[in-house]
């Protein structure tokens, strides 16, 4: 009796826990026999992170492909002449005319470019790619319905690798701006462009990364987007675009071993290809902003060196004289740990924060010095357009008292012969062990020690003295290479 009601009792129990569990769970598919066909659904469940399920893109793609266009630009390259030294008289009465009494020829050709790019206004304004039109002569456009126009170019700016061309047409189709400050790594996006001249093509992806900096180009100011989205010769210029149908980058670059897409392509951010554009269009060049400091990446053995809990913020390494910085009061040594109260961990983050800041604005730089926090207010001045920012990065530290390097005093003539400032005092580097903590840590010959530990040196003496000063903590040199300073951080031993 007890056993088979105790029976009934497990089986109920069985039973009831069964039919809880079919109602929580989740249906993956988005649909049930019942209602097959009806359109997705979102899922939510306890631990699982609400998504709404998608198995086209055909709607987003119908919106934006008509707004992203083919561009063919032809630039005229020179060949070099022959003998060039036969247009010399001089040499021409000894050889004679090699080309006889021939008129000389034209001996340029024309090499064509392909990239693609995006239409951001009705009237024909289209954006691309700085190295898509760089040297064109002509630039045509093609539409996504075969019709074709001869561009004008707005403006280009080579350190941000975009340019601005315009088409007389009206009524066409655009891609409105996002806000590429809120585009997060996971979002999914779609690339769509030229690729290989093949046609208008779809590829689609994730944000793999932001704020990436890839050195690939001449480019100054990086600030990618990262995708999976494949990416090949002739997306140039494209549009990155995300779930919504807005345009969050223009595709710009590959990293490939093979020069085919392996997964890792970049797009300049649409916050940075608006200021771009609303440059060019108004004035036909972009100005930026200058702080005038050169600034390297924080290091573990850096903050170490330096006493600093953690590691964040960017370490000053050169003030230019008489610049912003140094009449606000800034040095070098001090750690830059916000611009307007936006925190700053990345020096090339803060330099395109800067560059992207209109000359004359003051701002309120954050910075830790000695351990304490201070605020200096600079109004900037303006980035000349030959000029790159200057922001060294820093060399990794040794691990190991010596430091591995001969050196000696640093005479006025021996500054003059390494091209530094009038005035520079230091040790100069003329040997470096190459198993020693300094070879570990980049120093090289030539290389002028100024500081260790914010103290100056000025012979072998007071090098030595300075690094015993140090104990067990990495010293933190200061040097002056071909005029530019750099902190590096070596472990003696």
């Amino acid at each position: 009796m007890w056993t088979r009601h105790l029976m009934n009792l497990v089986q109920s129990t069985i039973w009831n826990a069964l039919c809880i569990s079919a109602l929580c769970l989740p249906v993956l598919s988005g649909q049930t026999s019942a209602n097959a066909g009806s359109a997705p659904r979102a899922v939510r469940s306890a631990g699982v992170i609400s998504s709404t399920i998608r198995d086209s893109y055909a709607d987003i793609v119908d919106r934006v492909a008509p707004a992203v266009v083919t561009i063919r630009s032809a630039i005229r390259v020179h060949a070099p002449q022959q003998f060039p030294f036969m247009d010399d008289p001089f040499f021409r009465q000894f050889f004679g005319n090699p080309n006889g009494n021939r008129q000389r020829q034209d001996r340029s050709t024309m090499e064509h470019a392909l990239g693609s790019g995006v239409i951001i206004s009705a009237d024909g304004r289209i954006l691309t790619n700085h190295h898509v039109v760089d040297g064109a002569e002509q630039i045509s456009i093609e539409l996504n319905d075969r019709r074709t126009f001869q561009a004008k170019l707005i403006g280009s700016d080579a350190p941000s690798d975009l340019a601005l061309l315009k088409i007389e047409a009206a009524n066409l189709p655009t891609l409105p701006l996002g806000d590429s400050d809120r585009v997060r790594v996971g979002d999914i996006c779609l690339a769509v462009g030229n690729p290989l001249g093949i046609g208008e093509t779809v590829t689609a992806g994730i944000i793999s990364a932001r704020g990436r900096a890839t050195g690939l180009s001449d480019g100054s100011f990086e600030d990618f987007l990262q995708t999976d989205a494949a990416i090949n010769q002739g997306n140039s210029g494209g549009a990155l675009v995300n779930t919504r149908g807005e345009l969050i980058g223009i595709n710009s670059q590959i990293l490939s071993p093979s020069g085919g897409n392996i997964g890792i392509g970049f797009a300049i951010p649409s916050n940075m290809a608006r200021n771009v554009m609303d440059q060019l269009e108004h004035g036909g060049k972009v100005r930026r902003g200058k702080l005038g400091v050169g600034i390297q990446e924080i290091t573990s053995d850096l903050a170490r060196s330096m006493n600093l809990r953690e590691v964040r913020g960017v370490l000053v390494n050169s003030v230019d004289p008489g610049g912003p910085a140094e009449r606000a009061g800034i040095r070098a040594g001090d750690i830059i740990t916000a611009v307007n109260g936006v925190r700053v961990d990345d020096a090339n983050a803060l330099r395109n924060h800067i560059a992207s800041t209109a000359p004359g604005t003051e701002v309120t730089v954050s910075i830790l010095r000695d351990g304490r926090e201070e605020q200096m207010h600079a109004r900037l001045a303006e980035l000349a357009p030959t000029t790159e920012a200057n922001a060294s990065t820093s060399q990794p530290g040794g691990s190991g008292g010596q430091l591995g390097v001969t050196v000696e005093p640093l005479t006025a003539d021996m500054a003059s012969q390494l091209g530094l400032r009038r005035g520079t005092q230091g040790v100069v580097v003329t040997q470096v062990d190459p198993a020693s903590p300094a070879a570990e840590a980049g120093i090289q010959t030539d290389d002028v020690i100024t500081e260790v530990n914010h103290q100056p040196v000025k012979s072998g003496m007071e090098l030595r003295a300075a690094i015993q000063k140090s104990g067990s903590r990495p010293a933190l040199l200061l040097i002056n290479r071909g005029g530019h300073n750099v902190f590096v951080a070596v472990q003696p031993r």
